[in-house]
């Protein structure tokens, strides 16, 4: 994993466990975050949407990364549907690539249960970051 695109700080902050796979064919990665008590509101019983929103827009790097590891992604635009509640536990986010142009990339990202529940659904369009040369 490159330190640079994913500080090992934030990847701790937002509850980053493991990468389970990365597909470069396919532009596809399935990444599990665990939450913490601290991430949570109604008790500390209900994450919080933001750090929902983080895991799915970092497994959507992670999917990019998969295909071209040597681009950054700038996110241009993102939309999260929260489908059901969001315990204080483990998930699994499956992320992965839509449509590849020269400089703008379309993904989706799907955040699960334990129980194989379908919990968030994001979207995304994001702009290449490339080095210049």
């Amino acid at each position: 994993m490159d330190k640079q695109k994913f500080p090992t700080g934030l990847m701790h902050a937002i509850g980053f466990t493991e990468l389970l796979r990365s597909d470069a064919e396919a532009g596809a990665a399935r990444v599990r975050f665990t939450a913490r008590p601290e991430f949570a509101h109604t008790n500390g019983t209900v994450v919080q949407g933001g750090i929902i929103t983080a895991w799915l827009d970092c497994s959507m790097a992670f999917a990019v990364m998969a295909r071209e590891p040597e681009s950054g992604l700038a996110s241009l635009e993102l939309k999260v549907t929260f489908l059901e509640r969001v315990d204080v536990s483990t998930f699994e986010v499956e992320a992965r690539v839509l449509r590849w142009g020269r400089s703008v990339v379309f993904m989706e990202a799907d955040l699960y249960a334990q129980d194989g529940r379908l919990c968030a659904r994001a979207s995304s369009t994001g702009k290449l970051v490339r080095a210049k040369g």
